[in-house]
């Protein structure tokens, strides 16, 4: 196969390759980003490639080990060692000292925020907060979901406001 009908082929595949890029990725830039280096890793190692095998599947396994080496090295630059004796790793870029009185503080007026709210938004709101789905609490307080999804909106939007000194 010649490069030219090799870049026709990896050409034609490039639009099967982007929604895969995107869900590895989550994020368009990114995604294109890794769906370029995929083509030119296909293209300048296509010698390796033998021919009448699935050129399709050459390049999904391409883009994933790419993504992965990607991965990985975002990882090892945002780690780093500490060399005090006992050479821990850390995969935090700020360490954060808090006093317990604050957290206190903070918790009493999260909670009287919580308590201050209307029942019809504490209800549903408590329950999200403990875990529950939007279809597990609309049964148990017997209403629609839409309604249940309604009232953890405006319960959020209280809190928000009344919470308002906390956010940074």
């Amino acid at each position: 196969m010649t490069a030219l009908e090799f870049g026709y082929k990896i050409e034609n595949l490039t639009t099967s390759l982007k929604p895969y890029a995107l869900k590895l990725t989550k994020d368009g830039e990114d995604a294109n980003d890794l769906l370029q280096e995929t083509v030119f890793k296909a293209y300048s190692n296509r010698d390796k490639f033998q021919a009448g095998t699935n050129l399709k599947a050459w390049m999904y396994t391409i883009m994933r080990n790419t993504f992965i080496t990607n991965y990985q090295r975002m990882v090892r630059r945002n780690t780093f060692i500490d060399t005090t004796e006992n050479n821990h790793f850390i995969n935090s870029t700020s360490s954060v000292i808090e006093n317990k009185v604050y957290g206190d503080f903070v918790m009493k007026d999260i909670k009287s925020a919580i308590d201050s709210l209307k029942d019809m938004y504490k209800v549903p709101f408590t329950l999200y907060f403990r875990g529950f789905k939007y279809h597990e609490i609309a049964e148990k307080l017997d209403i629609p979901i839409g309604t249940v999804k309604n009232r953890i909106h405006i319960a959020r939007k209280e809190l928000k406001r009344g919470l308002k000194v906390y956010a940074n």
